[in-house]
């Protein structure tokens, strides 16, 4: 069986190389004797791949040496507890930019630690954009204002770095390293792997000193992120890093964040056009709003929609239904998906149109 166009919002496609290198290595990893899978992680060649994974989201990103990068479990859902449980101080607030049903979960999650605040929410508008930040309420006791960049199941995206003075937390699992940013804006970033950047399993966390500076005393060891910052405690996602290494790499080779922009934004624009050029397809957020990462559109009927979907396995394009909670199509086109599958998707597209319209 061939390998299909792969849509999947997550875990989502990797990069075919990637793929092809880790086959080549799954019986025996450089000279350990053993797979990847099998050594130690405080063996030298774990802490070689973990050590380059870190030196690759360093340089990508511009970080120095006051930024701590982490490895993590537990996905972007433990992240929400975390991060507030952590940061989220007596006397001070969380504030939060809601834009979808998983900055809704970080608010709900936060709200078990300390006060929290929303800040913005574009709820009332079935979050089919983002709030504009000249909109946000945010409060003077502000420990911190969390974002969400992009939107998985409403396919919105923030276009920019917010530029506020109250230091941000994003969870950017889902365009994480798809373009350039602005890290001075941040005190705390973390990312689901499965996304951009490897297969589910690992979470990257990435904590300023001084935002690590406030944790108060007395946390749970495992969620106390100074524990981790400080040493290897216990054993990471070792075949997960390992992954993510080697995507870290690769986005390196194609040519860091800005060449991974420029081709994110043909791949999105070919894929908006098409669903703009008729009243067939019809978009779901607002074009001032629109992801890179997951594009989702409606069909006239939900019948034609499921037909959309069965027809398009048949053409090897698979997960492209939307989530169950949203309904529609949706296509996801992270950084390792390539543009032949896109513009697979747009001729696809038009035939259904002719054959349905």
């Amino acid at each position: 069986m061939e390998r299909l166009f792969n849509f999947s919002a997550g875990p989502g496609t990797l990069p075919v190389e990637v793929l092809e290198e880790a086959r080549d290595e799954m019986l025996l990893f450089k000279d350990a004797g053993a797979s990847i899978m099998e050594i130690s992680h405080r063996s030298p060649q774990y802490t070689a791949v973990a050590d380059a994974a870190r030196t690759h989201l360093r340089e990508l990103l511009g970080l120095g040496d006051e930024w701590h990068i982490l490895f993590l479990q537990g996905g972007a859902s433990l992240q929400f507890y975390q991060t507030a449980l952590n940061f989220l101080t007596p006397g001070t607030s969380g504030n939060y930019v809601v834009t979808g049903s998983w900055a809704k979960k970080a608010l709900a999650e936060a709200g078990r630690v300390g006060s929290v605040h929303t800040a913005a929410s574009s709820a009332a508008d079935n979050f089919s954009h983002i709030t504009a930040v000249e909109h946000w309420d945010i409060s003077d006791d502000a420990a911190y204002v969390h974002i969400t960049s992009n939107n998985t199941i409403y396919g919105t995206q923030m276009a920019s770095d917010p530029a506020i003075t109250v230091p941000m937390i994003c969870d950017a699992s889902s365009d994480f390293l798809s373009r350039p940013i602005d890290m001075d804006k941040y005190g705390c970033m973390y990312a689901g792997a499965q996304k951009n950047i490897g297969p589910a399993g690992a979470t990257v966390v990435m904590v300023r000193q001084d935002f690590l500076d406030r944790i108060p005393e007395g946390l749970p060891t495992m969620l106390d992120y100074r524990t981790h910052a400080k040493s290897l405690f216990h054993t990471p996602p070792v075949f997960a890093v390992y992954m993510v290494e080697k995507v870290l790499r690769w986005i390196k080779g194609k040519g860091g964040l800005a060449k991974m922009k420029s081709l994110n934004d043909e791949k999105a624009a070919l894929l908006y056009d098409r669903i703009d050029s008729t009243d067939f397809y019809t978009g779901v957020a607002s074009p001032d709003s629109r992801s890179n990462m997951n594009v989702t559109f409606k069909l006239p009927t939900e019948d034609l929609e499921a037909s959309f979907i069965s027809a398009a396995k048949s053409h090897g394009m698979v997960a492209l239904k939307g989530h169950r909670s949203a309904g529609g199509i949706r296509a996801s086109i992270y950084n390792a998906c390539p543009q032949d599958a896109v513009r697979a998707l747009v001729s696809f597209m038009n035939d259904f149109e002719k054959g349905n319209g």
